[in-house]
């Protein structure tokens, strides 16, 4: 099945500043690799990592580390993971970070009381329109009011926020709404919901699957890679609100292949493995409705107070997303899974904050895999399972959630569809986005 789905605008993967580019080989897994050939002499130094190594690092670190382990983050212009710690008299932890080879800063507020800021946050201002994580750059809580937190609502959150003391939380005004991501109307794939696929993967009983957000299955159990197309995938599992923003989508037909992969349009990214965000970290979007962003993470274990309900455990970004982006693809540009869009305010054109449900902790809590030792992705049936006018086949466009209306999506949710569906439909978006790639940063 050939696949020719273009997003509805694309966002350049840009390096430096660098102009948009076209070239396929931006993305590929080694075009960005480590530089860690630091010498036995400078073992106290500070190592050059990628992104995912850092992460790694500072999984470690706050093990090794406990109480004195403040956060971390990735310094992305250095290449070097910053590792928080209260040092106190024992300088013993800064030592120990230092061989591990991190960047110390020593810091006022512990984890132990950051956390606790953000239990009191919970219990005295859970305001539909209020988020908060912390931001290790800041060692400080950064709490989010949207444009809804006004009058009375307003002062409770700012008179929570000074209750902390000092030095523990700032407030920051966004100009948008706070709310899922999902779309009715154009392009309907689900009972009235439109979504887009994260990351195919395999479920726990072997069969293939694909994750999307959670508050995608209040749409409806069955799911269409077509606008009013034949269901091809059901909803086995969903959590939202509550702990997470995710949901397991099997497919119905046990042959259908799943590699891992995230269609962007021009190219494919391989999916090698889900991964942990790091804060400061480049992360990359896929989208129905938006097509390829990009940004940084700006904070982890978020909580988000929607509409709908208070989600917790999401990962805070400055990457922009619409309506119909929920449940795509977050992701890097060497191929490992971060998360699935959950919902945020702002747009593509003016920006805002976007959330995501990290993919490592929905795979643990469905039990499926993901990977090429999972067998997990987002895959594309047999060619011959499409007809050659374009009627749309159970195949699924590779793992991307790139789901415009017109483009073709492994998974339902909004994932695009384009060549299942006829060329009608979104035929005014094929050719003429070819090349011309905006960059949104």
């Amino acid at each position: 099945m050939s696949h020719k789905r273009m997003p509805k605008r694309k966002a350049a993967i840009a390096v430096g500043g660098a102009a948009a580019l076209g070239a396929a080989a931006i993305l590929l897994p080694h075009a960005n690799a480590s530089q860690d050939g630091a010498s036995d002499g400078a073992a106290a130094a500070p190592r050059t990592l990628k992104a995912g190594d850092a992460s790694d690092l500072a999984s470690q670190l706050a093990g090794l580390l406990g109480d004195a382990f403040a956060g971390s983050y990735y310094d992305g212009e250095n290449k070097q993971l910053v590792v928080n710690v209260v040092a106190g008299d024992d300088n013993t932890v800064v030592v120990q970070a230092k061989k591990a080879g991190a960047a110390v800063r020593e810091v006022d507020n512990s984890m132990t009381e950051l956390e606790a800021g953000a239990r009191t946050l919970k219990a005295e201002a859970t305001i539909p329109g209020t988020s908060w994580a912390v931001d290790p750059r800041t060692n400080k809580i950064l709490v989010t009011a949207d444009r809804t937190v006004t009058g009375e609502k307003w002062d409770r959150l700012e008179s929570t926020v000074e209750s902390l003391g000092s030095g523990m939380a700032t407030i920051k005004k966004s100009a948008g709404t706070f709310k899922t991501f999902v779309s009715g109307g154009d392009a309907i794939f689900s009972g009235g919901a439109r979504c887009s696929l994260g990351f195919n993967v395999t479920a726990g009983d072997g069969t293939p699957a694909f994750l999307t957000a959670g508050h995608c299955a209040a749409g409806g159990d069955q799911w269409s890679d077509a606008q009013g197309g034949a269901p091809i995938a059901t909803v086995d599992q969903a959590v939202f609100p509550g702990e997470g923003d995710f949901a397991l989508v099997t497919y119905d037909d046990p042959a259908t292949q799943a590699p891992s992969d995230v269609d962007v349009g021009d190219q494919s990214v391989p999916i090698s493995q889900a991964a942990e965000a790091t804060v400061g970290q480049e992360v990359f979007r896929m989208g129905s409705t938006t097509g390829l962003a990009d940004g940084q993470v700006l904070g982890l274990n978020a909580t988000v107070n929607y509409p709908e309900g208070t989600v917790t455990g999401l990962i805070q970004t400055d990457v922009c997303a619409e309506p119909g982006d929920s449940g795509g693809s977050m992701f890097t540009r060497d191929g490992l899974a971060i998360g699935l869009t959950s919902g945020g305010s702002g747009d593509c054109t003016s920006g805002g904050e976007t959330f995501f449900q990290p993919v490592t902790t929905a795979l643990a809590a469905v039990g499926a895999t993901l990977g090429a030792d999972g067998g997990a992705g987002a895959g594309e049936q047999a060619d011959g399972e499409q007809d050659a006018g374009g009627e749309q086949g159970a195949g699924q466009e590779a793992g991307g959630g790139q789901a415009g209306a017109g483009e073709e999506a492994g998974a339902g949710d909004g994932a695009g569809q384009d060549a299942g569906q006829d060329a009608g439909q979104d035929a005014g978006q094929d050719a003429g986005q070819e090349s011309g790639l905006t960059d949104t940063h």
